[in-house]
């Protein structure tokens, strides 16, 4: 039952998002018809912005790899992508840690001032993932490795978006939701480091540009132009990115397209998801947790200053990737780290978004720069401390909170493996 339930809606986000929306309409008395269509309607928006991210997600996956075969062409793809070894000894602690971790989520949620409620489905897994992996690298195991993974993956998706709050609340101008999302630490920093630096009414959607480049401005055209120029300069420096038959121009051409109409279709989700999720919750919030809010996934706010996502994203690619050189000459790490591609992009995309609502254009750059530096730092770190784990995967998906807490997690774990003895 239980695995039924982690499998096909808790790690479902279409159908836990028409469930959450289902039971906000019903609590609030709506007629049958308002709660199929709000209900359905959540799901469509989720599984829309699925599909968009998928887009972006599949464009960038090659750019990673070919980073990945200059830089460290020892490290399976496959590896890294899936640590299939270790999500099949432990897969039935990370189900149990994340089940018995929403329990205490919704207690805290219930019981403190702490009112978030974490929605982003596939996080609900990955970060007793993470936090699992921490205690087996410490020596946990059993029931106080289930519950070690339970109660900081809890503590995380209830605190984490509470402290970000006021950030996204500066951007969205809305305080009906939050974000949940391991952007956080880099938000964080991004938005600290705007304040101070940069100047909030100087936007990044008001950038002054001549009339013939006006086309610029649309998020789609400037994404889909990035990508397109990405792959040409990554051809030169690893030509196995183009298949062989393959044409490498339009090769770039083709993605950058992809790119930009996978960035139309999630900011299309965006809308539609926040369109319907927000009028139902408030029913949850009104009748049994009150005062909730929801955490949603970080491309919610990508909506809100489009620019700034992808002004961040080249701050962010272009000061890690010189970082990442410098770590690799000088072997900081004792690890051959690779380009953060995706973390770049959501990432520091929504930490260049929160320097935004701190500090404008230059809030922004600045902002998502440091964050970038931060993000290589916490990477190399969190390598280290899972090297018999998940290390791979924390090459190709780390730099953010799980490269945070699941060191704090590592030194928390010894702390109890030392008491138990």
């Amino acid at each position: 039952m239980m695995s039924f339930f982690t499998e096909h809606i808790l790690r479902n986000p279409p159908i836990l998002l028409g469930l959450i929306a289902m039971i906000g309409l019903i609590v609030q008395r709506k007629n049958i018809a308002d709660i199929i269509k709000g209900s359905l309607s959540a799901a469509f928006g989720m599984i829309i912005l699925d599909a968009g991210v998928g887009l972006i997600v599949g464009t960038i996956s090659p750019i990673n790899a070919a980073f990945q075969e200059v830089v460290a062409g020892d490290i399976s793809v496959g590896e890294t992508l899936n640590d299939a070894t270790f999500t099949a000894s432990y897969g039935g602690d990370v189900g149990l840690a994340m089940f018995l971790g929403l329990i205490l989520h919704l207690l805290i949620a219930r019981f403190t001032k702490v009112k978030t409620i974490f929605l982003t489905g596939h996080m609900l897994w990955w970060f007793p993932f993470i936090f699992v992996a921490a205690g087996v690298e410490a020596g946990l195991s059993g029931v106080v490795l289930i519950v070690f993974g339970a109660v900081l993956s809890a503590s995380y998706w209830s605190f984490m978006p509470w402290l970000m709050r006021n950030y996204v609340w500066a951007v969205t101008e809305d305080q009906s939701f939050l974000i949940g999302h391991p952007t956080g630490i880099l938000s964080l920093i991004s938005g600290f480091v705007a304040k101070r630096v940069g100047n909030k009414e100087n936007s990044t959607e008001d950038i002054n540009v001549p009339k013939q480049l006006s086309f610029f401005r649309e998020i789609s055209i400037t994404g889909g132009i990035v990508i397109f120029l990405m792959y040409i300069a990554v051809w030169f420096i690893e030509p196995t990115i183009v298949v062989e038959g393959e044409n490498p121009f339009f090769l770039a051409f083709n993605q950058g397209l992809t790119f930009g109409a996978g960035l139309l279709i999630m900011l299309y989700g965006v809308r539609m998801l926040i369109n319907q999720i927000i009028p139902a919750f408030q029913g949850i919030s009104e009748k049994l947790i009150p005062g909730a809010l929801p955490a949603l996934d970080v491309p919610i706010i990508f909506n809100y200053k489009p620019n700034a996502v992808i002004i961040g994203f080249i701050a962010a690619m272009l000061t890690s990737t010189v970082m990442i050189v410098i770590a690799n000459a000088f072997n900081l790490f004792g690890v051959i780290l690779i380009p953060l591609v995706v973390t770049s992009f959501f990432e520091c995309g929504g930490a260049a978004v929160i320097g935004e609502g701190q500090g404008g254009q230059r809030g922004a750059i600045v902002g998502s720069a440091v964050a970038s530096i931060a993000m290589v730092a916490l990477m190399g770190v969190s390598v280290i401390i899972y090297s018999s784990t998940i290390q791979n995967w924390m090459l190709v998906f780390g730099g953010n909170d799980f490269s945070l807490f699941g060191p704090i997690a590592k030194w928390l774990a010894d702390l109890i493996s030392g008491v138990l003895g």
